[in-house]
C-alpha cells in the first residue's frame, strides 16, 4: 500500500489566543509557526492519529418495521435477537436487569440518565441477568453511591449481556406506544448487513415459547434469608407463628422469598415442573405461583399443575402466577400492545377503594369477562383497566398482576403479604 506524506504550517500569535485578555486587532501581533506533518494511505486515510478522545457509534438495533437506530455500545459484544419493550422506572435499573421476567426481551429505559449509581450486590433480584440487551440514551460516566462497588458496563461485560447508549430512546419508545412491542436485532458485527438483521428480526418471535424453563431452578431448595434488619418495614403486629410455603419458580424473584420469611414463613422452592402431587406430600400450608417470562400459553404444563392444586391449599400467585391462575380457573389471557413495565403504575384496590403505586412488568393480562361465576375482580390498573388482581373465595385463591415486594410506593402493596398470611391461618384454624 502507497504512502504519501504531506507537510503544512500554521502561524499563530499566542499572545492573542490564550491569553485571558487578548490584544485588540490593532495590536502588533506576534506569529509562532507551527509544522505539522500528516501521513496518507493510498486509499486517502490519515495514518499515525491519535484516537479521539469519545467513542464513535459501533452498533445498531434493527427493528422489524424496518428502522435501524445507531448506538453506541457498552457491556458485551456480538448480535442479539428480543422483544423491546420499555420501562418507566426512574430508579432501579439493577433490579430490572436481574429480573427474570425480561428473558428474551431488550428493556429501554425512559429514564434518560442511567448508570449513575453503579451497581452492588445486594440489589440483584435473581442469580443471574436474564434479558436480552439494555438500551438507553445517555451513559453516566460517573457512579456515586455508597454501595457502588462496579460500573454499570463492567458488570454488563462480564454477564455477558449487551447495552446501547447515545440512542434516541424517546423516540423509538413513542414507535412501540403506536405500533406496539416490536422484535428487534442489536448488533455489534460490522460484517452482517443491515438486511441480515432485518431478516433475523422477521424470522424469530416471543410468543408460543416456553421461556420459564430457561430460568427456573434446577431442584427443590430451602429459602431462609429475610429482608434485612436496615430495610424492613410493616413489621409491626405480625403473626409469629410459622407456615409453610411452596413456592413455585417460574422465575421467582429474590425479594418476594424476602418478604415471605419476614412473615414467618418457612419457604421451599421448587422448579416449575415440580408434580402437584409431590408438592402436596410436603403438606404445604399455602403454595406461591411466582412471576416469570413470556407467554403463558406455551407452559401448558404449569396450568395443569396450578389445575391440581387448587381447593387444596391457599395460594397466592404474582403476575405469570396470576395469570397461570386465570387459565386454570378457565380464564383467557391475551397479549397486550405493549405492555406494563415500571414502577409507577396505579392500581386501585375494589375492595376498599385504595390506590397503590405498583411495579409491574408483563406483556400478558388476564381478560375477567371469561373468568366463570364467583371468581371477583379485585384490583384494577388505572391507565387502561385492564385487570390488576383476582380472588376465589371459595377455593382460597388470590393473585396480583404486579409486584407486591417492590417498594416504588414506598411499600403500598406489601400487605398482600400479610393477606395471604391470614388466608392460610383462617384455613388453618379452620381445618
Amino acid at each position: 500500500m502507497g504512502m504519501k506524506a504531506m507537510d503544512f504550517s500554521l502561524r499563530i500569535d499566542p499572545s492573542f489566543c490564550f491569553a485571558q485578555n487578548p490584544p485588540k486587532p490593532s495590536s502588533k501581533l506576534r506569529f509562532l509557526t507551527v509544522r505539522c506533518s500528516l501521513t496518507l494511505s493510498s486509499d486517502g486515510a490519515a495514518t499515525g492519529l491519535v484516537e479521539r478522545p469519545w467513542k464513535l457509534a459501533d452498533a445498531r438495533l434493527v427493528l422489524e418495521d424496518g428502522s435501524i437506530w445507531r448506538a453506541k455500545s457498552f457491556g458485551a459484544s456480538g448480535t442479539q435477537v428480543g422483544e423491546v419493550v420499555f420501562n418507566t422506572s426512574l430508579t432501579g435499573y439493577q433490579e430490572i436487569l436481574t429480573d427474570p421476567s425480561y428473558a428474551g426481551q431488550f428493556v429501554l429505559m425512559t429514564n434518560p440518565h442511567i448508570g449513575n449509581t453503579g451497581v452492588n450486590f445486594d440489589d440483584e433480584e435473581s442469580r443471574q441477568c436474564f434479558l436480552a440487551g439494555l438500551v438507553i440514551r445517555s451513559l453516566s460516566i460517573n457512579t456515586s453511591n455508597w454501595r457502588c462497588v462496579e460500573t454499570l458496563g463492567d458488570y454488563l461485560a462480564e454477564r455477558n449481556i449487551m447495552g446501547i447508549y447515545d440512542v434516541d430512546t424517546r423516540a423509538i419508545t413513542r414507535r412501540l406506544r403506536q405500533d406496539g412491542s416490536l422484535i428487534g436485532v442489536l448488533s455489534t458485527e460490522l460484517s452482517r448487513s443491515d438486511e441480515e438483521l432485518l431478516e433475523m428480526s422477521h424470522s424469530w418471535d416471543i410468543v408460543g415459547i416456553d421461556l420459564i424453563s430457561g430460568v427456573t431452578c434446577n431442584a427443590p431448595y430451602e429459602w431462609v434469608d429475610k429482608t434485612k434488619s436496615e430495610w424492613d418495614f410493616n413489621s409491626n403486629g405480625r403473626d409469629r407463628q410459622t407456615y409453610r410455603v411452596i413456592a413455585y419458580d417460574f422465575g421467582i424473584k429474590h425479594n418476594i422469598l424476602r418478604r415471605l420469611a419476614s412473615y414467618g414463613c418457612k419457604i421451599t422452592v421448587v422448579p416449575s415442573t415440580w408434580s402437584a402431587a409431590e408438592a402436596l406430600k410436603l403438606k404445604p400450608d399455602g403454595v406461591l405461583f411466582s412471576n416469570g417470562p413470556g407467554d403463558p400459553s406455551a407452559v401448558p404444563y404449569a396450568v395443569e399443575t396450578v389445575k391440581e392444586i387448587l381447593g387444596k391449599v391457599p395460594v397466592f400467585g404474582i403476575c405469570m402466577g396470576h395469570q397461570l391462575l386465570g387459565q386454570a380457573l378457565g380464564g383467557k389471557t391475551f397479549k397486550m400492545k405493549f405492555g406494563h413495565h415500571g414502577g409507577n403504575h396505579p392500581v386501585r384496590n375494589l375492595r376498599n377503594g385504595r390506590v397503590e403505586i405498583s411495579a409491574q412488568n408483563h406483556n400478558y393480562a388476564v381478560d375477567p369477562a371469561s373468568l366463570p361465576e364467583g371468581v371477583e375482580l379485585t384490583h384494577v390498573n388505572l391507565n387502561d383497566g385492564s385487570c390488576a388482581g383476582l380472588a376465589y373465595p371459595a377455593l382460597n385463591i388470590m393473585s396480583l398482576q404486579y409486584h407486591p415486594e417492590a417498594s416504588p410506593g414506598p411499600h403500598d402493596s406489601d400487605c398482600a403479604f400479610r393477606e395471604f398470611i391470614e388466608l392460610m391461618k383462617s384455613t388453618k384454624q379452620g381445618a
